[in-house]
């Protein structure tokens, strides 16, 4: 029986927290959440953070084996639709005063953000990590545990700071950035992987 390992806890969160910080799945809940429910974002991301650090836990290393390029060229697609997607939903002073309501049902939202957050983390360096994490230590609980907690802060850091940015920029500005980025990044996926 494997024993709760503080130290290896605190190694894993604080690696995994730092990987996710300027990742794409993390840009892509601030996004998310300057257009929708910011709780919706966070429980969608929650759930599929959770679906793909069982996955890296359970498969360690074998992880390495996935096709790279056919994950990376799928989020850069999926990237490209959502900022397409964000680009003709712009709308004016209606779409504004329904987003800063509540922008759509909580299920549509969290569906949505589980969606994007689970195609985009396949193969991604956080999931890797914790796969070789897994791979070298032998003890899935604890890096489990440690991965997803430090999933779900960096996330829930995008989703705070994308719904405080809702409330301070017109809505039109946001989506019109949001799109350009998101397709910037899918270009970039594509490009990487093509």
């Amino acid at each position: 029986m494997q024993t709760f390992d503080l130290s290896l806890f605190l190694s894993t969160f604080a690696v995994v927290f730092v990987a996710e910080l300027p990742d794409k799945t993390a840009l892509a809940a601030l996004i998310m959440a300057t257009r929708s429910r910011p709780l919706g974002i966070f429980l969608g991301a929650a759930a599929a953070f959770v679906i793909q650090t069982v996955v890296a836990v359970v498969f360690g290393s074998v992880l390495n084996l996935l096709p790279r390029q056919a994950v990376g060229i799928g989020a850069g697609v999926l990237f490209i639709l959502l900022a397409a997607w964000m680009w003709m939903r712009r709308g004016g002073a209606d779409a504004d005063r329904a987003v800063r309501d509540g922008g759509g049902s909580l299920l549509r939202t969290a569906w949505m953000s589980f969606g994007v957050i689970f195609v985009a983390e396949w193969g991604d360096l956080t999931q890797l990590a914790t796969a070789a994490l897994c791979a070298k230590y032998g003890n899935p609980v604890t890096i489990a545990i440690a991965a997803i907690l430090a999933l779900w802060a960096v996330t829930g850091l995008a989703v705070v700071l994308g719904s405080q940015l809702k409330a301070l920029v017109r809505l039109e500005l946001l989506n019109a950035t949001a799109a350009v980025v998101l397709a910037v990044v899918g270009i970039l996926l594509i490009g990487r992987y093509r």
